[in-house]
């Protein structure tokens, strides 16, 4: 790690000095028609472990990589069925990565029993070096769920359990002691532990009434999902409210996901959201998540190859980032 991280107590994760931080979700692992640009669709590994390398060589707080099982046909075509294995990924980039930090936005962990999950994860923190920031969500597509035999109308429930026992099962205690209503487990002993201590960071996301107050009671971060710009201020405090009352002291790391970016003058159609131009124009506009009591901005560039994304990556980073703090 370097000087713009930090670990606090209860694995929290925030920069440095009130810094605001930057990171991204890495293309071609996903490939929604939402986000995806067209060149992705050839991409493949290569491409990944180019990006992430420009990612940790340009100060990117992290790299992240999603979570869907199977995809249903009925989604199929809005959501495509590209979809990488998050500890997979991860854990290949951490090999040709040395500070960049890994984060799963995120993995649906209800789908599976808490100490599969941890023993995933604590052995990509081991093999990191302790980079890893492990993101849950309840996930969304119900036949998932319905394939993987996990009762999705119940998935919130699950997950708050989930989220209750991985901190348990990545703690410090090799043999870790858990007992909930779904599941329970004592004198089972689980190794390599994670690098980092107490434990991992966790990060919820998630913008519904259930995922802010998850975060807000178990979570060390958040990760909203889909609150716009005039919608975040509301929601920070509304999370800071409930976790005064759930009476967790340690603050969150607040996250958001930012417009869509080009630095410069694009010179094509980048779309009427996408914030470009000058970068003292892109700071201004983005020290404002900062005002709000956000801590790391998610950023997505446009870009039209692999090269176009590389030369924005650098571009963001030699003359943006630093107009952000």
């Amino acid at each position: 790690m370097d000087g713009t991280d930090s670990v606090g107590g209860g694995g929290v994760w925030r920069p440095e000095g009130g810094r605001l931080a930057y990171g991204m979700q890495l293309p071609v692992q996903s490939q929604s028609t939402l986000y995806a640009e067209s060149w992705e669709a050839a991409a493949g590994p290569a491409d990944l472990v180019e990006l992430a390398r420009a990612a940790d060589r340009y100060g990117f707080a992290y790299i992240a990589c999603c979570e869907h099982i199977a995809i249903p046909r009925r989604l199929a075509e809005a959501m495509s069925t590209v979809w990488y294995d998050p500890v997979a990924t991860l854990a290949h980039l951490a090999a040709v990565t040395e500070r960049v930090r890994l984060l799963s936005h995120v993995a649906v962990v209800g789908f599976r029993h808490p100490l599969i999950t941890a023993k995933q994860y604590a052995t990509l923190d081991r093999l990191s070096g302790g980079r890893l920031i492990l993101g849950v969500g309840a996930g969304h597509v119900a036949e998932e769920f319905e394939a993987l035999g996990v009762d999705f109308a119940r998935r919130g429930a699950v997950l708050d359990e989930t989220v209750d026992a991985l901190k348990a099962a990545l703690g410090p205690e090799e043999f870790p002691k858990f007992a909930g209503e779904r599941f329970a487990f004592e004198g089972l002993g689980q190794a390599p532990r994670p690098v980092q201590t107490p434990r991992p960071p966790i990060w919820v996301g998630g913008s519904s009434p259930a995922a802010v107050r998850r975060a807000a009671e178990r979570g060390d971060g958040w990760l909203p999902q889909g609150d716009r710009r005039e919608q975040l201020p509301a929601q920070i405090a509304k999370l800071r409210r409930l976790r005064e009352a759930a009476g967790v002291g340690e603050p969150a790391a607040i996250g958001t996901i930012a417009e869509p970016l080009y630095v410069g003058d694009p010179g094509w159609a980048v779309g009427r959201r996408t914030l470009s131009g000058a970068p003292e124009r892109i700071a201004d506009s983005l020290r404002e998540y900062g005002a709000m009591g956000v801590h790391q901005i998610q950023v997505r560039f446009r870009s039209r190859s692999r090269s176009e994304l590389v030369d924005q990556m650098a571009a963001f980073a030699a003359d943006v980032a630093p107009h952000l703090n």
